[in-house]
């Protein structure tokens, strides 16, 4: 009985230590078909690994030149391409006129936004407030007197605004062009669309019914903007026998400011 008993296998008993496999036998794992988890995940699934390279820095080359033509919109989206914080620093520098800084901040990213904005908030402002302050100075001198609001301001407005913030920049760059100086379209068109900010501001001024007041507000307004654009046009001149464009570009500013008060707020 003894003997039988001793035959009977000891891994079969409760408890029982499994026989420890030798060292030179390989042991054998199950593949799953299609399954690896040294990678994950895929690379193919358009996935980045830290610290390695983006999908675009692949080295190629980026294409620098954005336009595709006169007549495509997605030639003129470039330069559109600004913030409020860009915007308001821009608005916030062109009454500082005696800086003359204002090139160098627009140098490596020049917009037509504000041109477009500011020239299309000034027409509509200067056409409705003139109408109100013609209305105002007529009430003061004879209340009986009636009063219509006149549509043909928002034209005039449209045509002198527009007019001068785009052919003028245009004039001054095709000058200088002539005269060897290296300057660019939309810098200058930035730069004058910039300076017509501060009228906004003194239009709401010029509603007050005194014309002492109105004529001081209207100048030191036209001298504010008028220096701005001549300092900073400065810039693009590299001689002194170049100043009569800096005067010419001053007179023409406070011949604008001059407009705006005796056809609006007459």
């Amino acid at each position: 009985m003894e003997e039988s008993y001793t035959n009977i296998p000891s891994s079969h008993f409760v408890g029982s230590v499994p026989a420890v496999v030798n060292e030179d036998k390989k042991t054998t794992t199950q593949e799953v078909p299609g399954a690896n988890l040294q990678i994950f995940p895929p690379n193919n699934q358009g996935y980045q690994t830290i610290g390695g390279p983006s999908p675009s820095d692949d080295g190629g080359q980026q294409p620098t030149n954005n336009w595709k033509g006169v007549f495509s919109i997605s030639s003129y989206t470039q330069y559109f391409n600004v913030d409020t914080d860009v915007v308001l620093n821009r608005l916030i520098s062109s009454l500082y006129p005696t800086t003359g800084d204002f090139v160098s901040k627009i140098d490596a990213n020049p917009d037509l936004y504000g041109l477009v904005w500011i020239s299309t908030t000034l027409v509509f402002v200067i056409a409705s407030l003139g109408n109100c302050a013609t209305y105002l100075m007529n009430r003061k001198g004879n209340p009986n007197l009636s009063w219509t609001f006149d549509v043909n301001y928002v034209n005039v407005a449209a045509g002198a605004i527009y007019g001068y913030a785009l052919i003028v920049p245009l004039g001054y760059y095709f000058l200088l062009q002539y005269l060897g100086s290296s300057v660019s379209l939309v810098r200058f068109w930035c730069l004058w669309g910039y300076s017509l900010f501060i009228f906004i501001l003194t239009s709401f001024l010029l509603l007050i019914p005194l014309e002492f007041l109105r004529w001081t507000v209207i100048l030191i307004a036209g001298a504010a903007s008028a220096s701005f654009i001549s300092l900073n046009l400065k810039n693009y001149i590299q001689t002194t026998d170049l100043t009569i464009v800096v005067i010419s570009a001053f007179v023409l500013q406070m011949g604008l400011s001059i407009f705006i008060k005796m056809w609006f707020f007459p």
